[in-house]
């Protein structure tokens, strides 16, 4: 998502830190690098995740390095999308605060898995690398259902959905295409039990990553290779910074 496991690999106390992020945002972190990676300059082929310079560790904001930290920690990696977007702080800072609020909002008909599925189509349609992989692999995660993501990659309206689902990305792909909504969109999502609200989500998320797919082109984000296996392998065969049961 751009995207792809951000803040849901975050304990509850380092979401809290996006509320504080502009407060912070002229302190630097000038602490020993610990054990996230930047290439700096992107020299090799292994290194090179974006066209845009990654900023080393020790140049970044205190309240950024510290996110980062959080995430890495539970999850087991960084996802590149955070070392892409700190080229810009201050945009990585509005760019996180408004996915949290879309993505990890506990009110509302859409559930975490219906969310990612969401991003999954769009972003599909969009031809998104980078949202593609990492958003299946949280919807493998979030819904127990290994090949979901895989056949809404490919083509949504042959995957194995429910009404309910087909009529949420229906709907997303209208809004996805800028194409007219009409009362008549609302009344089918109604119909499935989606309220206004809920509609509104539906599109606000379509809306925000068709910003992070379009960034993720520009960039030339490279999804981490531990995106491609989670919520695929067996629990007994995982290997480390691969869980399948975040919160």
């Amino acid at each position: 998502m751009m995207c792809g496991g951000f803040l849901r690999v975050v304990r509850p106390s380092a979401v809290g830190l996006m509320s504080s992020l502009m407060v912070k945002k002229s302190q630097v972190c000038h602490r020993t690098p610990v054990s996230i990676r930047y290439s700096g300059s992107g020299n090799s082929e292994e290194e090179k995740i974006s066209r845009f310079p990654v900023p080393y560790k020790k140049n970044l904001p205190y309240d950024i390095v510290e996110l980062m930290e959080e995430v890495e920690l539970k999850g087991g990696f960084l996802p590149n999308v955070f070392k892409v977007l700190a080229h810009r702080p201050a945009e990585f800072r509005a760019f996180f605060a408004y996915y949290n609020l879309l993505m990890n909002k506990e009110t509302g008909g859409l559930s975490k898995a219906d969310r990612e599925l969401i991003v999954v189509a769009t972003s599909a349609h969009n031809n998104c690398l980078y949202c593609v992989v990492s958003h299946s692999a949280l919807h493998r995660i979030y819904s127990k259902k290994p090949t979901l993501a895989d056949q809404v990659a490919v083509n949504y309206e042959v995957a194995d959905l429910t009404a309910r689902e087909r009529a949420m990305l229906d709907f997303a792909l209208t809004v996805c295409r800028s194409e007219t909504v009409t009362d008549k969109h609302f009344s089918s999502l109604e119909a499935h039990g989606f309220d206004r609200d809920d509609i509104w989500d539906i599109a606000a998320i379509t809306a925000f990553f068709a910003l992070s797919n379009r960034m993720a082109h520009l960039t030339d984000m490279r999804p981490n290779t531990e995106f491609y296996n989670m919520g695929r392998v067996p629990r007994d065969k995982r290997s480390p910074g691969t869980e399948d049961d975040r919160p």
